[in-house]
């Protein structure tokens, strides 16, 4: 059947928009232009988070809130402005730091989003995942893959701090979040500590660049990846090269895919004195500072930067990335999901941004 296309009254339309409301309708040649954008929209907004506001924070936090059940852990999660009050520093990714204070534990639970931490500051701490006890230290690597049991254990005199990275928005808004605490506050360890790491196979651990080509739903069976190699082979890369930024990816040494199937974890080393481009890529990332000061430009922003501050790259915005001395960056993202999807993509623009900006904080005062 032929249905002739009439200029409809004004009066009519509008009696079939309420028709459609009180449906649960929408038509979409009215928001064709919300949904199919250009390019990425993303809502979060470049954001940086300084150490020296959160460190304190989290001390006063080690000092007040216990850990136990019920909040199960002390961590302070990076909401990004953005994001209307929600707890996550971009779209996809969860970030945070999480504060263990001396002679604490925090209780072993399992949730089906994946996870991982990265080492700020601190010795004496092991995580033990599905029995492994994981040794922590500064600059380390650990892993908990989705759904492992998986405790945190202080046994020294001094807290720790860690960068918490986790694929909760992502898995929230796949409706697929399960959480399960342990019978009790821990789960026994299986024998001597980084069980992962005696039994791992000899494949590479880090793959040069940025993203992987390799794709494998399981984690690594590693758990955790030790500053002392992660910088052999930034000096490695960075001998190598001119450029004014190195990175690499830690990858699954069975297979060579990203540590765990919804995240991809990398490392920057940032050279003083070297020219670097924006680069523009699909995803959402999250940087934390491990060590070294500059600054990076995103969207024609500059972010001043120093050790311990995290800040973050939502999808599409240009970033490049300046060092007052060597700088090394650890970073988190959900590239793995965009590869498997088939959108994943990259750009690199021919020049420099313009700064039009410099990121202020929150209250106005510059903590530089």
């Amino acid at each position: 059947m032929t249905v002739e296309r009439q200029d409809a009254p004004a009066a009519a339309l509008d009696t079939l928009y309420a028709r459609l409301d009180e449906a649960a309708l929408r038509p979409l040649w009215t928001i064709t232009e919300q949904l199919l954008t250009p390019e990425p929209r993303p809502k979060a907004v470049p954001w940086l988070w300084p150490a020296e506001t959160m460190r304190p924070l989290a001390e006063e936090a080690i000092r007040l809130v216990p850990v136990e059940r019920g909040g199960e852990r002390r961590v302070l999660s990076l909401a990004n402005p953005g994001l209307g009050g929600r707890p996550y520093a971009v779209g996809t990714l969860w970030g945070a730091l999480q504060a263990l204070g001396p002679r604490e534990s925090a209780p072993a639970h399992r949730h089906s989003p994946g996870a991982i931490r990265f080492v700020l500051e601190g010795e004496g701490v092991w995580t033990t995942v599905d029995g492994d006890a994981c040794d922590m230290g500064p600059g380390d690597l650990i892993l908990t893959p989705g759904w492992a049991w998986h405790d945190h254990t202080n046994a020294g005199d001094a807290p720790m701090f860690w960068f918490d990275g986790l694929d909760l928005p992502m898995i929230e808004a796949l409706d697929g979040v399960f959480f399960e605490p342990y019978p009790d506050d821990r789960q026994p360890v299986d024998g001597p500590h980084n069980a992962s790491e005696r039994g791992a196979p000899a494949g590479a651990r880090f793959v040069e660049g940025r993203v992987t080509d390799a794709l494998d739903p399981r984690p690594s069976p590693l758990l955790a990846y030790r500053w002392a190699d992660t910088d052999a082979e930034l000096s490695r890369l960075a001998a190598a090269s001119d450029d004014g930024v190195v990175s690499l990816e830690f990858t699954n040494p069975v297979n060579g895919a990203s540590v765990l199937p919804t995240l991809s974890c990398g490392m920057h080393r940032v050279v003083p004195g070297r020219a670097t481009l924006p680069v523009r890529r699909t995803g959402n990332t999250i940087y934390v500072v491990y060590q070294g000061e500059g600054h990076s430009v995103m969207g024609g922003r500059r972010f001043d930067w120093r050790a311990g501050d995290m800040f973050v790259a939502p999808s599409w915005v240009p970033v490049e990335h300046h060092a007052d001395a060597q700088a090394d960056l650890f970073s988190l993202g959900d590239a793995p999901v965009l590869r498997a999807l088939g959108v994943y993509r990259e750009e690199t623009l021919a020049a420099p941004q313009d700064v039009t900006s410099t990121f202020q904080p929150k209250n106005g005062k510059n903590p530089r």
